[in-house]
């Protein structure tokens, strides 16, 4: 490596290594904390009040108690910049692929999960379907674009928008909820889960509840920018703590209000006007959100194609 690229990798460096832990709560929380409070209350229509709240509040401390570990993992292995290292550190390069292969699907999947749901916002708030697939190619574009900035330091700053975001779109959920019930609440809700419910429905039900809390596989990725990485036990204190509360207390209180007819996601039950109101506040979260997963999957293809060089800090001009 010559002077100039030395001096280039100092560079990326101290740019790539800026990140708090209070920036990288406020990151972890835009990752996590996005489509789950929009769609669980669903998965308690189908589960009943009891099992939805227990296993809300159960995964919630599992999901905390992974992202630790991890945590554990990442200080004690520090030169490992992915979740796909511990695969590659667990069983080899069999395992390096098997996690590979599981981890770009995880982003992938999660992106087309936003890029859907920014393709019903955008219906909502037209209130025209004729354009759903423009409306989907315009979503993708969004998300595409706010991926650009390479750095989660740089990201972060936008999810002080998507956090104020997350909290008044819930709220006008709640609010619009509760507007339309003549009752504190609605009669149409139930403690038990659902009479005809069947083991897919009720798989796939559980299944929406663990996906929302599948924060922990980009933590590493997080953790590698870090400029004090054993400060992460705050950060995914905060999380855990504000995730599992707000996932809870949300999905309760709206399946509480609407009953069995909640929709996912949840702002389509909020009425015509409500709904085009609290699809607008959430954009933020539908599109700001996501846009991390798609910079944490091309880091990891653009940091594997050049682990070797200079390239890989995206700070000159082939970068």
């Amino acid at each position: 490596m010559g002077n100039h690229e030395h001096i280039k990798a100092a560079e990326g460096d101290r740019h790539f290594h800026r990140l708090g832990w209070k920036r990288l709560t406020i990151v972890l929380i835009v990752q996590s904390v996005a489509l789950g409070s929009l769609s669980l209350p669903s998965a308690f229509a189908t589960l009943g009040m009891v099992a939805g709240v227990i296993l809300t509040a159960g995964f919630g401390m599992i999901a905390l108690y992974s992202s630790y570990i991890i945590g554990l993992m990442k200080l004690k292995y520090p030169h490992l910049p992915y979740y796909v290292n511990f695969g590659h550190l667990l069983m080899g390069g069999i395992g390096d692929k098997i996690f590979s292969v599981a981890f770009m699907a995880l982003m992938i999947l999660t992106v087309g999960s936003h890029c859907l749901t920014g393709k019903l916002a955008l219906a909502t708030i037209t209130q025209s379907n004729i354009y759903a697939i423009l409306f989907s190619v315009v979503s993708a574009v969004i998300l595409f674009a706010f991926a650009v900035p390479p750095s989660f330091a740089k990201i972060s700053i936008l999810g002080y928008i998507d956090f104020v975001s997350i909290i008044v779109a819930i709220g006008i959920s709640i609010i619009a909820t509760g507007i339309q019930n003549t009752g504190p609440v609605s009669l149409d809700w139930s403690s038990w889960a659902k009479d005809d419910l069947t083991l897919s429905e009720a798989f796939i039900t559980i299944s929406n509840i663990v996906f929302a809390y599948s924060f922990a596989s980009a933590q590493p990725s997080f953790m590698d920018k870090i400029h004090t990485p054993k400060d992460f036990t705050k950060s995914i204190l905060t999380l855990g703590v504000t995730q599992t509360t707000i996932y809870t207390i949300t999905s309760a209180t709206i399946y509480a209000f609407i009953g069995q007819d909640v929709q996912s996601p949840t702002l389509l039950s909020a009425g015509p006007l409500f709904a085009k109101i609290a699809f607008s506040v959430a954009l933020p979260i539908i599109f700001i959100s996501d846009s991390i997963n798609t910079t944490v999957a091309c880091r990891f293809i653009h940091g594997r194609m050049y682990q070797q060089s200079v390239v890989r800090y995206v700070n000159t001009t082939k970068g």
